[in-house]
């Protein structure tokens, strides 16, 4: 439970907030202090965000897609454009659909998935081994395997996923060091890191994905304006019917790569 703040105290966090040059200070002085069970721990808070930590492994949980989603210091934190991939991937889940949430990170989309589809059997991937403790508290921890993209995978989920939604990284390695320092500095460049052009983890799921797919089945994977034409180009290149979803509002890209089902 959270201790009691003064006003005073609260107004001292916002303002040293501010001067660290966080843009949303009163938003995030008002989560910090729900989360710090008493002044000290508060004033070690504070201190970290102020040295430039991500927030939400402080507060133990990213907001996603109306969920709290558990991460930890180490692990990706779920952006709020991947909300398109979420909102996708769940409108073309059925109640006991098998769907599979790759390069799952925390798990935040299979954990949206979950939340919206009653019924949908939700596994999950990650290589990252915090990534998959993390993932192992928001899902089905049985579910939640450990390894290169598929081939942890029980091999019966082989044809038999109706969606398989991805969020592989796709930042090209030159631009790395232009990303922001909370994600550079302080998430696994595994999880970041797409290759000289960003599409090697793109290429490998899109010639390995069609196998696993249920027939009629899609993937579900985000990109960037820019990729998405190329991203689109190579799961229509392993066979499979894509087109491109983008959210201006949202500022989030996906490419939707579907297997036909087989002519009657």
């Amino acid at each position: 439970m959270s201790a009691p703040v003064d006003p005073d105290r609260s107004e001292d966090v916002v303002r040293r907030l501010r001067a660290a040059g966080c843009v949303f200070a009163e938003e995030e002085a008002a989560l910090l202090l729900e989360a710090a069970a008493s002044p000290a721990e508060l004033e070690t808070l504070v201190a970290r965000r102020v040295a430039g930590e991500p927030l939400e492994p402080l507060l133990g949980f990213a907001e996603f897609g109306g969920l709290r989603i558990h991460v930890d210091a180490g692990v990706f934190v779920p952006r709020r454009r991947t909300e398109v991939l979420a909102r996708e991937a769940a409108a073309l889940t059925r109640p006991g659909d098998a769907v599979l949430d790759l390069c799952c990170g925390a798990g935040a989309i299979g954990a949206v998935v979950a939340a919206r589809v009653p019924g949908a059997v939700v596994y999950a991937a990650d290589v990252e081994p915090a990534a998959v403790r993390a993932a192992r508290v928001n899902l089905d921890p049985a579910r939640v395997f450990e390894g290169d993209l598929f081939a942890p995978l029980p091999a019966e989920l082989k044809g038999a996923l109706a969606v398989i939604a991805v969020n592989a990284p796709y930042v090209p390695t030159d631009a790395i060091g232009m990303m922001p320092p909370e994600a550079r500095l302080y998430e696994p460049a595994v999880a970041l890191d797409g290759g000289a052009d960003g599409l090697d983890l793109h290429r490998r799921i899109a010639a390995e994905a069609p196998e696993w797919l249920a027939p009629g089945g899609s993937v579900v994977i985000e990109t960037s304006d820019e990729q998405a034409a190329r991203t689109a180009g190579l799961f229509q290149a392993a066979g499979l019917a894509a087109r491109v979803v983008s959210d201006d509002d949202l500022d989030g890209t996906v490419v939707i790569a579907s297997r036909r089902p087989p002519a009657r």
